[in-house]
């Protein structure tokens, strides 16, 4: 009977050891295994910010190359720096307002500056630069827009501030009347464009020049978006 019990305690003392030991190991081990699964975790979603950072970056790129390349079609003697910031603004007003995109902001200038891309473009009507804003409609959005109005020449000859102005305009547009709608109203006006839409776009509706505005905006900007950017 003494031989019985001392046996049951050595077995009770080696089980104590090995739950002692396992627990002790689990702990060790495990603590280890949850910080490496924690620093995996955390590795994975740097990384994965990072190739959300890079592709960004690299869609930037392509988008400034792409509108540059655009520029230099039309407008070779423009300084390369001049181009890029003009390239840039517009990849950044694409960003800003969800209407609008690199290649219809490219399309629009295109149309607008009668194929020049020249900053200081002046219509017969008084509208001015690259996106033929009027000087009473450029001094209403610069309040909107932030921009400090000095004169018409200062501002809507700058081809960053023309840009920044005439795209706030051409989205707002866009919002209200959709695409074809949005630039019928830049061209002719949105009273005009509200005429045409209710009236199942007939274009017999649109001032005679809109008629050909739309439809050639359209084709410009369906020519860019089909190029490849590289």
């Amino acid at each position: 009977m003494f031989q019985m019990k001392n046996k049951l305690k050595t077995e009770e003392v080696i089980v104590f050891i090995t739950l002692f030991l396992v627990g002790t190991l689990y702990f060790v081990y495990g603590t280890e295994y949850n910080q490496t699964a924690t620093e995996l975790h955390s590795l994975r979603r740097a990384v994965s910010a990072q190739q959300k950072i890079t592709k960004i970056a690299q869609e930037r790129q392509s988008s400034i190359k792409k509108v540059v390349d655009i520029i230099s079609r039309y407008n070779k003697d423009m300084p390369d720096s001049l181009k890029y910031d003009i390239a840039n603004e517009i990849y950044s007003m694409s960003q800003k307002y969800n209407n609008l995109n690199v290649d219809l902001i490219a399309a629009t200038i295109t149309h607008e500056s009668a194929m020049t891309w020249d900053p200081e473009v002046t219509s017969n009507v008084g509208a001015m630069g690259l996106m033929q804003v009027m000087p009473s409609t450029g001094a209403f959005l610069a309040i909107e827009e932030g921009v400090e109005w000095s004169s018409p020449e200062d501002v809507l000859y700058d081809p960053i501030s023309n840009i920044r102005l005439g795209c706030r305009y051409l989205n707002e547009l866009i919002g209200m009347y959709d695409k074809d709608g949005g630039l019928a109203a830049y061209n002719g006006g949105p009273k005009r464009a509200e005429m045409w839409i209710v009236g199942n776009r007939d274009y017999n509706i649109l001032w005679e020049e809109t008629q050909k505005y739309v439809p050639a905006v359209m084709q410009l900007y369906d020519r860019y978006r089909s190029e490849e950017v590289l």
